[in-house]
């Protein structure tokens, strides 16, 4: 029995035939799937077992994948499998010194709120810390400390020596040049320009008064308030 052609399904006779593709062909049919020229086992291309000649032989081009469910599943695998590999490397390498770090947008951004944090830290704990260089140090109680000899005195060096306090008259009101921070429970802490009432000398260096603002009343350095 003769088989039939792979384009006009007639029975192909042993003197027409041409075996090619996986087909019997008769010779007349033997051509171009799109231009029908006729060809030969010598100038033919097969796409999907069909003859095709140079001109019309089908280009083969790139697919585009579509995002179906199962090539977003694999997708995340993919990453999680990443991540994963990022992670082991991550756990041999640590310990074996500093890693370079990439320096992406996230990452300056963090560097530079770390950045103003730490300023903001600083100039709060300097505003704390600060203390007026020009404030006169408190003269020293008699009551904690006896007044040196005159031996002491002269020994000291002219640039030591502190002025003397000048002593508030008695009942005036003044107020505070220096903030003071009180170092006795019977003594007032003062903030500059503090208001002091009913102001009365005791000590030498040292008045007894109120501070308008806190209602405290004590002790206080002479040489931190004037009079107003």
């Amino acid at each position: 029995m003769n088989p039939p052609c792979g384009r006009c399904k007639k029975p192909v006779y042993p003197t027409e035939k041409i075996n090619c593709l996986d087909k019997y062909w008769h010779k007349g049919c033997f051509s171009c799937e799109v231009c029908k020229m006729a060809l030969s086992m010598t100038n033919y291309k097969g796409f999907e077992k069909k003859p095709y000649c140079s001109m019309h032989y089908p280009k083969t081009s790139f697919t585009i994948v579509t995002d179906t469910p199962e090539n977003l599943r694999l997708k995340q695998q993919s990453m999680l499998n990443s991540q994963a590999l990022y992670k082991e490397e991550f756990e041999k390498n640590k310990g074996k010194g500093f890693s370079v770090v990439v320096d992406t947008p996230e990452m300056q951004r963090l560097k530079k709120t770390q950045d103003q944090v730490s300023n903001i830290k600083y100039h709060e704990e300097f505003e704390k810390s600060k203390v007026r260089s020009d404030a006169p140090p408190p003269e020293n109680r008699q009551d904690d400390q006896e007044q040196p000899s005159n031996t002491e005195r002269f020994n000291h060096p002219a640039g030591q020596l502190r002025p003397a306090a000048v002593a508030p008259s008695s009942g005036g009101h003044y107020q505070a040049m220096y903030s003071y921070t009180a170092a006795e429970k019977d003594e007032v802490s003062l903030q500059e320009g503090d208001l002091i009432l009913d102001v009365e000398p005791i000590d030498e260096g040292w008045v007894f008064g109120c501070n308008q603002r806190t209602g405290q009343r004590g002790m206080l350095p002479a040489n931190y308030v004037r009079p107003v």
